[in-house]
């Protein structure tokens, strides 16, 4: 999925639009039991709740593509093992969903996928199923304090673009049909002091259970190029640094991505490692600059930007890496992302807000399109960094003098 189609999502959390049928969710508590359930038809909620629930729904859908928001396939299996009566028994099965399940891959029997496609096609109407769904969860989902299970059901009239690129309503073919789930901290609010409007006056507050935002979440099927791809889903992590591989494995039976900062400590291995003595200063100032002017090309295209083995190859090469250094790269590269096939977000390797460099004494930061105002010398036989001064320096908040002099003040 890209920033568009999440976005198309997103904007139809509201009472005018909203394609939510149905909501379920189960409360558990530390010791992994089930406190409360509830099942609901959306719309009869209160409109005040409704937009509560808007915003849970809204922050599962947000972050970065890449860090925050992944892609995820679940792994294929071969056509002889898939069965018609596997796609969830929807009799309204839409034909471009049925063509995904070609010979490229096709739902395991009695498979994570496969349970997914079934409690979608109920609606959320099979207490059995939500049961089982509420049960993986508490079975997968290591986490030691409350949480809310939240569970929707929705169904999404996708309106057909003109060669403008607006909207035409009227146009619709396909009906994407959808589940979200969210997952919630319960946590108790704190201690404190509050008004109390009917007797007029300040005492202690009392202290009750609140749904805080989802550490983790996810939207299946995932919606790829505007349509329904049952073979992929969308996986939210609040921290994109912490995925929870387990519960992603065990529940939705996908294998998750490296993550961002596993990226980045695989980009910085193999340029490290690739360019050994010609990695220099003024090399890996390229490399990144050449990073973020990539970006800058690409800040119009919806899509991210990936980096393949070969862009990495090229971009290594073009930075002063030779033959023999690119050698065993491809070996390289599988050893540090542990897949030859992986691909790495620009986004998570390239430094597009500032630009660090560190000794174990000092550090500097400077705005990535500043960086070419560092500047190496050898003064004394030593290499130093030289950041050129001009009239105006501050010093902990302090104008400083610079004995700098402009020729008008000379005069």
């Amino acid at each position: 999925m890209n920033k568009k189609e999440v976005s198309e999502l997103k904007r139809l959390f509201h009472p005018d639009r909203t394609p939510v049928t149905r909501i379920c969710g189960c409360y558990v508590d530390s010791e992994k039991t089930k406190k409360a359930t509830m099942k609901e038809a959306f719309l009869s909620l209160p409109e005040e709740e409704m937009f509560k629930y808007f915003d849970i729904f809204k922050k599962t859908l947000s972050g970065t593509i890449g860090k925050n928001l992944l892609d995820m396939e679940f792994p294929l299996v071969h056509s002889d093992e898939f069965s018609t009566d596997q796609t969830g028994s929807d009799p309204d099965h839409s034909d471009s969903a049925s063509a995904n399940l070609s010979a490229s891959g096709a739902i395991r029997d009695g498979g994570l996928q496969g349970f997914l496609m079934k409690l979608k096609a109920s609606a959320l109407k099979d207490d059995t199923l939500l049961d089982e769904f509420y049960d993986k969860v508490i079975d997968t989902f290591l986490y030691p304090e409350n949480y809310y299970i939240i569970l929707i059901h929705g169904a999404y009239d996708i309106p057909g673009k003109g060669t403008d690129g607006l909207d035409m309503d009227d146009a619709s073919e396909d009906v994407y049909e959808f589940l979200l789930c969210s997952i919630c901290p319960v946590h108790l609010s704190k201690p404190g002091l509050c008004y109390h409007e009917e007797t007029n006056t300040i005492s202690e507050r009392i202290r009750d259970w609140f749904v805080e935002p989802p550490v983790t979440g996810f939207l299946f099927p995932a919606f790829t190029d505007r349509n329904a791809d049952i073979h992929s889903l969308l996986y939210y992590s609040k921290n994109p640094d912490e995925l929870n591989a387990d519960f992603a494995r065990l529940l939705l039976g996908c294998e998750l991505p490296l993550t961002a900062g596993s990226q980045k400590d695989t980009f910085n291995t193999l340029v490290a490692e690739t360019l050994s003595d010609s990695c220099t200063f003024e090399t890996v100032k390229n490399i990144h600059s050449s990073l973020n002017e990539l970006l800058e090309e690409h800040k119009d295209d919806p899509n991210p930007v990936l980096l393949d083995k070969g862009d990495m190859k090229r971009l290594l090469a073009d930075s002063g890496a030779d033959d023999e250094a690119l050698e065993h790269f491809d070996e390289s590269f599988a050893e540090a992302s542990g897949d030859t096939q992986a691909e790495l977000y620009v986004t998570n390797v390239a430094h597009t807000r500032r630009f660090e460099i560190k000794t174990p004494d000092i550090s500097i930061s400077v705005k990535p399109e500043c960086a070419d105002l560092i500047e190496t010398q050898v003064v004394g036989g030593r290499l130093c960094f030289v950041i050129p001064v001009n009239d105006s320096v501050e010093v902990n908040g302090i104008p400083v003098q610079t004995g700098i002099h402009t020729d008008a003040e000379e005069e």
